[in-house]
This record gives structure tokens, sequence and C-alpha cells, in this order.
């Protein structure tokens, strides 16, 4: 029950690009920083986990071919960390990973060009597996909360596409099903992309997993109609006190949970978090084209001429979070006291 939706080989990155999943599974070859920071932007890579881990291989390719000293390496360096965190504003995982890769660079203590390639590349190795350690400890705490029999409502994708292979809020449910769990799974569409219909169904399917895709819109008849036990979700930032930016629709599905008195969970590993901002009103939130709001299954929806909002995120106060799943543990409220532990580890 892993996807995972890169590798790196023979000096490539190689994407799968999850704008076609579910018809076909179509892989990409990226070879330099320019080529990453367009996947990224493109979205044929999602997810902040996953951003972060491609985006450190990226580092590597922008500087791989770099000829000449040592101090001109550590600007390049910098230059393509720059411009690869402007790719996405939102998820913090991509500029944490970007920022801890040049510093152990420039505190390495190497001084030649070729051990800083060498370094720069194990770092984000390095980063990729603790990726995948760090979610199965999550799936490892987060299993204890679910019982059998359980109808866990999810939305968007926070799957094993979403991170190196194992997933976040669905590492929780492959982590259940290890444990000989029955359960079933709700799967908000998750508009404008479809990331829930697409690729969470996708990925649940291929894992034997029993799932029902929702229209967004379901979501509060089907908690109404008593059908729903728990939802968990995953993250893209998660500010000092708890308020958490996550795909567009999320907030809705929280104030639906609060109202019905259904638990909320948040999975994340700690490089979600982002210590540095106080509450979500610091949390950047990506706008995207208009197309993908007015255009859908090869054609426009809409009438031309009206106007479009497309916010990529929506921030969650973490007054309708009952507990954030990470892999320092469960951390439940007030979360500024039990975030200390996660910091701690």
């Amino acid at each position: 029950m892993a996807f995972p939706p890169f590798h790196f080989r023979n000096n490539a990155l190689m994407l799968l690009d999850q704008r076609k999943l579910p018809a076909r599974e179509t892989w990409l070859r990226m070879k330099d920083s320019k080529k990453v920071h367009w996947a990224i932007r493109s979205m044929v890579v999602r997810g902040a986990p996953a951003i972060g881990v491609v985006a450190g291989y990226g580092l590597y390719l922008g500087i791989s071919r770099y000829r000449g000293s040592a101090a001109g390496f550590f600007r390049k360096l910098v230059r393509e960390g720059e411009y690869l965190k402007r790719s996405r504003p939102t998820g913090v995982n991509l500029r944490n990973v970007v920022d801890e890769i040049v510093g152990r660079v420039a505190t390495s203590g190497k001084t030649t060009v070729e051990d800083l390639k060498r370094y720069t590349f194990r770092e984000a190795k390095r980063i990729h597996i603790e990726d995948d350690k760090l979610c199965r400890e999550i799936g490892r705490h987060g299993a204890g909360l679910f019982r059998s029999g359980d109808r866990v409502l999810t939305h968007c994708n926070a799957g094993g596409l979403a991170t190196s292979g194992f997933g976040t809020a669905l590492g929780v449910l492959y982590a259940l099903k290890g444990r000989k769990k029955k359960f079933s799974v709700y799967v908000d569409e998750t508009r404008p992309l479809l990331q829930g219909a697409r690729l969470t169904a996708w990925e649940l399917m291929k894992s034997k997993i029993p799932c029902t895709v929702l229209c967004d819109n379901a979501a509060a008849s089907i908690m109404g109609a008593g059908k729903i036990d728990r939802v968990i979700v995953g993250a893209d930032r998660i500010a000092a006190n708890g308020d958490t930016a996550n795909k567009i629709g999320t907030y809705n599905v929280a104030v639906l949970a609060a109202a019905h008195g259904i638990p909320f969970y948040i999975a994340a590993p700690s490089t979600t978090f982002d210590f540095k901002i106080k509450s979500g009103k610091q949390i950047p939130i990506e706008n995207r084209s208009e197309k993908e709001v007015s255009e859908g299954l090869g054609r426009r929806i809409t009438p031309k001429g009206a106007k479009i909002a497309n916010p990529a995120f929506d921030v969650t106060p973490h007054r309708l979070i009952t507990a954030f799943i990470t892999e320092a543990g469960v951390l439940r409220r007030p979360f500024r006291k039990s975030f200390r532990r996660l910091k701690g580890s």
C-alpha cells in the first residue's frame, strides 16, 4: 500500500504525472530545476510533503552541472533554492526542505565543488527517506484512534501520492488496514481539480479499501444521516496555535464535523508545522488559474465574463480540530502546550 509518486534514477527525477490519473499512469523525466519548478507549479506533483522532497532533488539538479568556484557554488545554491520556493506559496514543507539543505551544505565543511554536489544530493535523499519514516509513524500513532466498523470521511488527497509513498491521512488508514480492522471511507471529490475523486479513490481502490465518492456539497447530508464516525485530512501548513491550511473545502468539512459532534483529525509530519507564524492569518493562500474552475471535462462550464475566484487552500481554525496526528504521537488541546512535544522530537 505504498504509492511513491517519484524516484531518482540516472541523475534525473522521475515524476508520476498526477494530472493524468486515474486514466493513465505517465512518468515525466526532470533533469533541471526549471522542469521541477514547472512540475510543482502545474501540479504534476502535489501534496506538501511530496513537494518538499521533490524540491530537495530539484535543488540538487539545479547545481549538478555547475562548474566554478566553491564560493560561486554557494551563491548558485541559494539562488536555486529561492527560485524553487517561489513555485507554490502555501505549503511550508517546500520552504523548510530548501532552507534545511542549503543550511546543512553551508555548514558541511566541504570545500570542493564536487564534494558539495555530492553532499547536496545526500541531503535530498536523506529527507526523502525521512519523510517515509515520518509518515509510517503517523500511521502507527493514528490507527489507535479508529475502531472496527468506522466510517471515515476524507477531503482531497493525503495519501502516498502526496508524500514519499505512504501518506499522512491515508497512511493512518493503511496502518488501520494492516491491523485487520474493517472500515469504509467516504471521499470528497474536492473541486475544482478533483484530487479526492481522481487520486484518493484511485489509491483506496488499489488498496482494496471500500470507498464511496461524494460531491463536496453532500458531506452535510451524509453526516446528518449518521453515516460518518470520524474525519481525517492532511495539511499544507500548521501555525503555532494550530490553525491549519489545507485544500480548499477543508474548513467547510471541519465546521460540519463540529456541528454534528464528529471528531476531526489532522494528520501531518513535523515538517508541515510552521512555528514562526502565530496563527492562520499569516498563512499565504495561493490563488490559481480561473480556468481550473471555469473549464471542466474538456469544455467551458461557466458563462464568459463571469468572475471566478479560485483560492487553492483555506484555513481551519484550531478550535475546530480535535487532534493532530504526528510522528511524535497524537497532540490534543491545548495545542500550544502539546506542540512542545513535537518541537522536542
